[in-house]
């Protein structure tokens, strides 16, 4: 999958495409049913299979004090993306100019002059331009007068009737129901971060950690979960199972800091520097603050045994 990161920059051999666009946080099921829309009419007319995404999320643009949201990293989001099969990824830099543009230019300068696309596809609510003055109608109309096709994907539910959104996703998460949001997703929610230098204290405890600071990722509920962890290899990823603390650390006081600490089973390498996308497969217990070490290293040691039973289904 090739990567551009402007509209103005397209080789000659990307314009044309059939481009699924939209913010795609977290990538779930109703978002994939999108882009596998745009993937379909691609390959049935012979056009580049395009997605265009936004990068930073248009609300850290507008609302910059607002509490960590975001479900997926761009690097993340281009990895889930990659794996669906796509040509050609435009990850759009979202500025203050680019959120000027009203509806119209965003269709002539952008959709049109830009990628020169045949066909776009979005979700039914998709709003652009300006003041959010372009929806789904406007795309139609607009894509008639000016030579490509539109189309737009209705809602997708599950079982229940339940729309898929990115919403569902984030309430799931702060409930700790990693499952639930596991359902919406179509995979284990993951996190991924850069691994930084702690305190040791798990090493001096016999469990060695990974510790990763969550930056702009929405925060999942305080706990203990199972995970796995995936190491970059080159192109690929080296999954590893383990179990992870998510939260402030209370028996060491540590309060102001929440940090996602990562035990890997059987595994005795140097992470330190390393990138490590983390699945939480499902939460095994609130955080708590123990009596003493020993205390502590006996509910770990459980800790592990529940997350590698789990893990091992």
């Amino acid at each position: 999958m090739r990567i551009f990161r402007h509209y103005n920059d397209l080789p000659a051999d990307a314009r044309g495409c059939v481009v699924a666009i939209g913010n795609f946080d977290g990538l779930h099921k109703g978002h994939q049913v999108v882009i596998h829309e745009a993937g379909a009419r691609a390959r049935a007319q012979g056009k580049p299979w395009a997605v265009m995404t936004f990068e930073p999320h248009p609300d850290s643009l507008f609302k910059p004090n607002a509490a960590p949201f975001r479900l997926t990293t761009m690097r993340t989001k281009a990895h889930m993306i990659e794996s669906l099969g796509v040509d050609e990824l435009l990850v759009q830099h979202f500025d203050l100019d680019f959120a000027g543009l009203t509806a119209e230019a965003f269709v002539d300068e952008v959709i049109v002059k830009g990628l020169g696309a045949s066909h776009v596809v979005s979700g039914y609510d998709f709003q652009f331009g300006k003041k959010r003055q372009g929806d789904c109608d406007t795309l139609l109309h607009m894509g008639r007068a000016r030579g490509f096709g539109f189309t737009a994907v209705p809602k997708v539910v599950d079982e229940q009737g339940i729309i898929y959104s990115s919403t569902r996703v984030r309430e799931y998460l702060q409930a700790g129901d990693v499952r639930g949001a596991q359902h919406v997703l179509g995979r284990p929610f993951e996190l991924e971060g850069r691994i930084e230098h702690g305190d040791a204290r798990g090493r001096k405890l016999g469990f060695p950690t990974a510790n990763i600071h969550l930056g702009d990722f929405l925060r999942p509920a305080t706990g203990v979960y199972a995970i796995r962890a995936g190491l970059d290899e080159g192109l690929e990823t080296a999954w590893i199972d383990g179990v992870a603390n998510f939260g402030r650390r209370p028996t060491f006081h540590a309060e102001d800091d929440v940090v996602l600490e990562a035990h890997l089973f059987d595994f005795a390498g140097d992470l330190y520097g390393k990138h490590l996308r983390v699945q939480l497969v499902e939460r095994l217990r609130d955080e708590r603050k123990f009596d003493g070490l020993d205390a502590l290293k006996a509910q770990i040691a459980q800790d592990c045994e529940k997350a590698r039973e789990i893990l091992s289904k």
